[in-house]
């Protein structure tokens, strides 16, 4: 009986590595540890890819009736398995809005700040959401630190004051790294959402497009661009504006004139009631720390999927 005893032991002590992921409660814990009398539970931190999605039908309304079964999800051309998939109206927001306050965007600044003001007053909930403004153009400043206080956002948009030239990428680049970048990743899951106002023109940044754009990504932040150029057709910083967006998850908003605004606005915060969370455990378990493509399928063709482009696997 010894014999079989001791070899039942020492094929539990065999098990695979699997049994690492699984919540584990040790029943005699050494004394060394803990008191006897206690009880411990080990818990193993399975990493989730989330993912923030809006989806819309072919004349851009938003779809809010859909389920896990709708969607197939890859990363890297590889097929992956949705873990978890809810509509998502009530998470708690982190906001960044960045105006640019560039001699460029004189004309229009005070029609901007109004606009931002209203959409701060309706979006953040006291308690739950928080926002922060920061200002650009020779360099990004923080003029309002995190706070659910609308009246102090308020105050600090309208405080801005338009001179000199533009950098928008450093800008992007700051509020997504010191700002919004969390480690480890919060939970509750935050919506971190960056609204940026400016007619995409860099000239002044030491930090690239791409650098700012790696950046978001690794801070999971959806970017929401607001043109102020005026020509009527496309510039150049507004196929800038269009690909943060793109990239993030968000969208680009153009609007022709600067009473417009407050619409784009307006849909922006109907968006960010509106969308769906889905997470999956990738099929790629390795720690490489390199950047892996999302690609969300409907299976209803004529429906479409914005949600962010990808995400950078953890380091070892």
């Amino acid at each position: 009986m010894t014999k079989w005893v001791l070899t039942i032991v020492f094929l539990l002590c065999a098990l695979p590595g699997w049994l690492v992921a699984q919540e584990v409660k040790p029943s005699a814990p050494p004394a060394a540890q803990q008191p006897p009398s206690s009880s411990q539970t080990i818990r193993v931190r399975v990493e989730l890819v989330n993912v923030l999605m809006t989806v819309t039908d072919k004349k851009n309304r938003l779809v809010i009736h859909m389920t896990k079964d709708d969607f197939n999800v890859f990363e890297d051309a590889k097929p992956q398995t949705v873990r978890y998939f809810s509509r998502e109206s009530d998470l708690p927001l982190r906001i960044a809005i960045l105006i640019d306050t560039s001699n460029s965007i004189r004309e229009r600044l005070r029609f901007e700040q109004e606009a931002a003001v209203d959409f701060l007053n309706t979006t953040i909930r006291r308690g739950k959401d928080m926002a922060f403004v920061v200002g650009f153009d020779v360099q990004p400043q923080l003029i309002q630190d995190y706070t659910d206080n609308t009246e102090k956002l308020a105050n600090a948009i309208r405080d801005l004051q338009a001179g000199g030239v533009t950098s928008l990428y450093d800008a992007i680049f700051f509020s997504c790294k010191e700002k919004m970048l969390f480690f480890p990743p919060p939970e509750p899951y935050l919506r971190r959402v960056m609204i940026v106002i400016s007619d995409g023109q860099d000239n002044q940044s030491e930090h690239t497009r791409e650098e700012a754009l790696a950046m978001a990504q690794r801070a999971e932040v959806t970017i929401f661009t607001i043109s102020t150029n005026r020509s009527g057709t496309e510039a150049r910083g507004d196929k800038v504006l269009r690909r943060l967006a793109e990239e993030t998850g968000g969208r680009a908003f153009f609007p022709f004139e600067a009473s417009d605004l407050a619409m784009n606005f307006q849909e922006i915060a109907r968006e960010l009631r509106s969308q769906y969370s889905l997470a999956y455990v990738s099929t790629n378990a390795a720690h490489d720390g390199t950047f892996r493509n999302i690609s969300i399928r409907p299976r209803e063709k004529t429906l479409r999927v914005r949600a962010k482009a990808g995400y950078f696997a953890p380091s070892q």
